[in-house]
Formats: structure tokens, sequence, C-alpha cells
């Protein structure tokens, strides 16, 4: 079934099902009272009772519209909407308290040490992450709840195992809080509705939003988040109405709560202003996500053909011409309505066991910076907080005081900016681009690596000096799907079957084995190598690997399937009662 794409549909009503206060099947831990409330967890009934289906309808319809373009169909800007791209006159909420000034961005997991050291940063906003870097343990999300409820009230203090003690700057000097929440895609199996598993997003956004959104507007901010992983503005439009709910239930003014966009897949990018228009009243603009949008790029075309290969990671890098388009596009779709544009992340960890190496990222960081901020943005992302001078640095040579470049108008059919569908999706290549036996290798390497830490609860992790999220996993193990499905023949002359993948997974796992310290590592290693031959080798490209991950290991050891768990048993949330899906997968 074709997704509907007019914007003048009215709001779906909501459900008229009975509201069944959430089940806490997970462990009890300490504190976990304070923000598992009864009153919490009716707040969050009433989210789920009004999104849970149209949840389910969307991603429903997200597997089916994968499936058309796998079969053939071509991506392009929605013609049901052309009259919101054409229409120059709407435009976003300015920017809120604390959103007006927004250079340099810290983003990070939502641990006790990370909170304190972000807002010691000196960035001016801190994107505290429930998603890609947090590996969405039980505990380490209530625990990241309650860091942020500690934190908000000047409360937050930390000593770690050898004695140092971490505490927070003076209140003026701290970043602006952001949440981004977990996905539409992602469920969280210790919060419960009728047995069923409830939306990993409405739980992070509704807790956070139910315990502090009063606290956080009577400091002179609000409850702002970060929205990852759309596809659509029908997703966008959900998220909205969520917002719209949500403020209504505490009394709260209609259009406090702010939101970012990443526009980190590809079908978004069709969508940007459309997206931009269903939360105009709650929007804080677009930020370019960069590697999970290369990552999606990747899965999007993984099945059409090995002209639709890309190369390998290390040169995928911003100035291609297709990453060119993107952030053109997204620069002069946010400043035409008003919105902030925030660029992509800088990811490199500083050493002081290498200063030269460090000295010569620093200087490569600066110079896609520089890029960033000559090309219109409004401020950058930034994964350590040695990072943010230079960043800032970038940013002030550029904006010499100003607040922001929304005033800098970039038509984009003109002025050099005139971005087409197949500027985005880039031209197909008559032969695979030239892939080495060393990208195949270090795509293994850092998959495995990565994971080892994440079924561990690690999802921000330093490897190779760069800070890794989920993203890395997605891009790597998506490309060696791919080149694998394809029987890529690399620069060396061979050709990537499974069994040479195999081989290297093989010796990676050993490496990884020899540096284990106990019986709970060599596990890890092992779950690792589970979950990366489940989304990199198999017969089907799943969307991402974190549902399967997530089921297979992170959830609390009573809810974990004695079996593999089946799409079936990964899409359990979406099985609302008396709600039929409207769209087949």
């Amino acid at each position: 079934m074709t997704q509907t794409v007019s914007s003048t549909d009215p709001p779906t009503p909501s459900s008229t099902r009975p509201i069944t206060r959430p089940t806490v099947v997970g462990a009890w831990h300490d504190r976990f009272e304070e923000i598992l409330t009864p009153e919490a967890l009716d707040f969050l009934a009433r989210l789920d009772n009004a999104a849970a289906g149209r949840r389910a309808d969307l991603l429903a319809a997200r597997r089916a519209r994968a499936h058309r373009i796998r079969h053939g169909e071509d991506l392009d800007f929605l013609p049901g909407t052309g009259s919101i791209r054409r229409d120059p006159s709407w435009q976003v909420a300015p920017p809120a308290p604390g959103l007006t000034r927004r250079r340099v961005e810290m983003t990070g997991p939502v641990t006790r040490r990370m909170t304190i050291n972000a807002l010691n940063s000196g960035a001016d906003v801190w994107m505290a992450d429930f998603e890609d870097a947090t590996a969405p343990a039980w505990q380490t999300v209530i625990d990241g709840q309650l860091n942020l409820l500690d934190a908000i009230r000047d409360r937050i203090e930390f000593t770690d195992d050898s004695g140092r003690e971490y505490r927070v700057v003076e209140a003026s000097q701290r970043p602006t809080i952001v949440v981004r929440p977990r996905g539409w895609r992602l469920c969280e199996k210790h919060l419960t509705i009728d047995g069923r598993p409830m939306s990993a997003s409405l739980v992070d956004f509704g807790l956070f939003f139910f315990h502090n959104a009063r606290e956080l507007i009577a400091r002179g901010a609000g409850p702002y988040c970060y929205l990852p992983k759309l596809e659509s503005h029908l997703e966008a439009r959900l998220w909205n109405d969520v917002f719209v709910q949500a403020q209504a239930l505490l009394g709260i003014p209609q259009g406090t709560i702010r939101a970012t966009v990443l526009i980190e897949t590809l079908p978004a990018a069709f969508e940007m202003d459309e997206i931009l228009y269903e939360l105009r009243d709650h929007s804080a603009g677009l930020n370019a996500g960069r590697w999970d949008y290369l990552f999606s790029r990747i899965k999007t075309f993984a099945q059409r053909g090995p002209e639709f290969v890309l190369p390998e990671r290390a040169e995928l890098t911003m100035t291609i011409p297709t990453m060119r388009a993107y952030t053109d596009l997204l620069v002069a779709t946010c400043h035409r309505r008003g919105a902030h544009a925030i660029g992509g992340m800088a990811a490199f960890v500083p050493s002081k066991a290498d200063p030269q190496a460090a000295e010569r990222a620093l200087t490569k960081m600066r110079a896609d910076k520089d890029r960033e901020a000559a090309d219109g943005f409004d401020g950058s992302w930034a994964a350590h907080p040695a990072l943010v001078p230079t960043c800032r640095d970038a940013f002030e040579a550029v904006l010499q005081g100003r607040p922001d470049q929304r005033d800098r108008q970039r038509d984009r059919q003109g002025d050099g900016v005139a971005v087409t569908a197949t500027d985005l999706i880039g031209t197909p290549t008559t032969t695979p681009p030239w892939i080495t036996l060393t990208g195949l290798r270090t795509n293994v390497s850092v998959s495995l690596r990565y994971l080892t830490a994440w079924v561990s609860g690690q999802g921000a992790v330093a490897i190779d000096s760069l800070m890794e999220d989920a993203a890395t996993v997605e891009i790597s193990r998506a490309q060696v799907w791919q080149w694998l499905h394809h029987r890529v023949r690399l620069a060396e002359g061979l050709v990537v079957t499974r069994d040479l993948v195999t081989e290297l997974m093989d010796h990676e796992v050993e490496l990884l084995h020899a540096q284990a310290t106990d019986d709970r590592d060599h596990r890890h290693v092992d779950e690792a190598r589970d979950v990366f031959v489940e989304t990199a080798l198999g017969e089907e490209l799943p969307a991402f690997f974190t549902p399967y991950a997530y089921v297979r290991y992170l959830v609390d050891r009573p809810l974990q399937p004695a079996q593999r768990p089946t799409a079936e048993d990964l899409r359990r949330s979406e099985v609302v009662r008396g709600h039929e899906v409207r769209s087949e997968p």
C-alpha cells in the first residue's frame, strides 16, 4: 500500500482503547522509584494509547517502501506536497530560550560521568543521547533519566573507582540540554502494555518530559529534543501530535517543546521542507547526521545492483558530490524557513600518546568545521570536550558575534544550490568503485570491536582515535553485506566471498579473545560475532542491527528469548490490541 503524502489529511483521532498503566517487567534498581512513579507510568500510557497504532502503521509503511525501492522504485521529491515546498510564506517558530546560539553541540551517552563532562565542556548545547551513543540496557536507560533529573536540579556529582570526583561548573556556564530519545523502530522490553513492549521513543521522551519539563521552563529553557532516524514527514507529524498531547496533559503552553530533526536517512532528505512544516510550531531546525545518512544510502540501494556500490568508508567524505548536495539542500531549506542548520559530528578523540597524530587530526577537523561554517551551517557537533574550542573558533570566525547564519538565504534553485534527486542519490557507476582488502578488513574489525563493547553495555566507544557509536557498525556491516551480495572484486584481485569474510572475522575474534580477561569478556566477543553474522552475512540485510542485538543480548535475562528471535519477535511492540496495521511489510 502506498504511503499517504498529503499534508492536509485530518489528524488521526486518539484511540478509544482502554488506557492501561504500563507494567514494569524489568528489575528495580536504586532510585528507580523516582522515575517509574505511578503518575509517570500513567502519562506514558496516555501517549501510547494515542500513538502506538499509528507508529505500527508507519513502521509497516517503511518496510513496504523499502521493498518497493529494492525492486526498482526510485526516490524523488513527493509530488503530493509540492505546494508546501513552493510556498515561501511559512516559517518555523523562532529559536527558543537556550537555543539561540548553537555554534558547538556536545554529544554523548547519558552516563553520570559523561553528563558532568558535557555540562563542563563549554559547548552551547549538550545532546544527551539515549540513541546511537547508548547501548540501551534497562539499568542504563533509567539511570540516564536519573542523571538528567539530578543535572537539571543542580545536584549531580560523581566519584569514580579511583576516587576522582566530578562536579559541575556554575549554572550560567552550562550548555542547554537537548535529549535524543531512541527512534521509532525500537521498543522497550522492560515496560509493557497488554503484554506488548512499549515504544522506546515514547518511554525516553515521556519520562524526560514528565519529570523535567516544568523545571526546565522555570530555569529559563524548555524541554528540547533531537529526533532520530525519521524516514518521512508523516513520522514527524506523529511526533508533533505527541508533543501537542504531552503539553496539553501537563498544562504547558503549546510550542514550548522544540525538536531538531536529524536528516540521517535518504528518504528524509527528500522531505526536509515537509518535516519542518509538520513540526513548524515545535521545530528547532535540522541536523546533518552524516554517518547514519551514509549508512541509509548504502542500505537503501544495497540490493539494487553492483552499480550502486559506494567506495569504502575512508573515502566517503563530506566533499563527495552526493554529500555536498545533501548538505547544500539542508542549509538552504532550513534558512529559507528560519530554522537552524546544524552540521555533522567531529568524532576525533585526542590522544596524549601521539601529539603529532593529534595535531594532524585537529587540523583535518578544523578544515571540516571551516567548510561547514563557510557553507552556512549555524553550528556543529563534537564528540569530545577537547574538540569544543576548535569547533567554536571555526564558527566564530564566520559568525563574528552574530548568533547564527539564518539570514544567509540560498535559493535552492539559484545561488549555486540546485539539488535534484539524481544529485542526492548519485549516479550509479558502470563498475564498482575501488575497494581494498584493507577496507574490507577494517569494516569487519571495527564492527566486531564496537559490537563487543555494545553488548557489554557501552554505546560510545573510542576505536582507532575516533569516537564511534552505532552508526559505525551500520555503515561497516552494510558495506560488507553489499560487497558480499554482489561479489565485489577488490583492488588486489580477490572477490568478496563468505569464506573470505569469515576468515577475516575469525582472525579478529581470535584477537579479541586474546584480549579478554574473564569469562564475561569472552562471552561478549562471541555475542558480537553472532550479531555480526546475523546482520552482515545473512540472506537479507536487516534494516538495523540494534533490534536483534537488543532483544538477544541487552534485555534482562529473564526476558531474553530462548531461541534466536524472529522478525515477528522483534516487532511485538507493533502488535497493538484493537488496531490493524494498514500497510503490509
